[in-house]
């Protein structure tokens, strides 16, 4: 049997903004809503998603990060604003949203699924939404209406801002846990 590795490729956020929606998050699990948190170790921003992965095609995936990510540039990225897909009244993904650096993060993203692309990934049937995943709703309930009330609350909350200076290959350990994120390679952003 060919052995896999569940892989994605992100941007890992830095301390302080970790931080800071460690802080947003215990102010949202005040509501009793049966929400799933992410644990603020484990807080990124996913480029791609790649699932299964033979593990003899890591190294081939790696490169191709590598590649993609030295033609870009290192640039500022601001989290900004709280929200939900699909939105706040009906949260099922709840997030944090971007502000200064969206587009770059966009652009970023485009180039690793093109160079990716060339490798046999499909490419992403929705347009790129950079957002930081911060809990996922297990159940509907009552409680989820005034969870979106705290959602609309924080539509401009500022989370920080960052340097992003490299994207990582990761693979994903599931647990009952909750998962543990492992870097398989990483993409410094070296272009000029």
């Amino acid at each position: 049997m060919t052995q896999t590795m569940r892989t994605f490729v992100a941007v890992e956020t830095s301390p302080a903004i970790r931080q800071r929606a460690a802080e947003l998050i215990e102010k949202l699990r005040a509501v009793p809503a049966d929400v799933r948190w992410v644990q603020p170790h484990n807080l990124h921003l996913t480029l791609k998603f790649l699932g299964d992965v033979k593990v003899d095609e890591i190294p081939r995936v790696c490169q191709s990060v590598q590649r993609a990510a030295a033609e870009a540039s290192p640039f500022q990225f601001e989290m900004r604003g709280a929200g939900a897909f699909p939105r706040a009244e009906r949260p099922r993904t709840i997030w944090l949203g971007a502000g200064q650096g969206e587009e770059e993060m966009a652009e970023l993203s485009r180039r690793i699924e093109s160079a990716l692309q060339k490798l046999g990934f499909p490419r992403e049937g929705r347009r790129f939404q950079a957002h930081l995943t911060i809990g996922r709703v297990r159940r509907a309930g009552p409680e989820l209406a005034e969870l979106g009330r705290m959602l609309r609350g924080l539509e401009d909350v500022d989370v920080g801002q960052m340097t992003v200076e490299e994207v990582v290959v990761f693979c994903s350990h599931l647990a009952p846990s909750g998962p543990t994120y492992e870097p398989l390679g990483r993409g410094p952003l070296a272009g000029k």
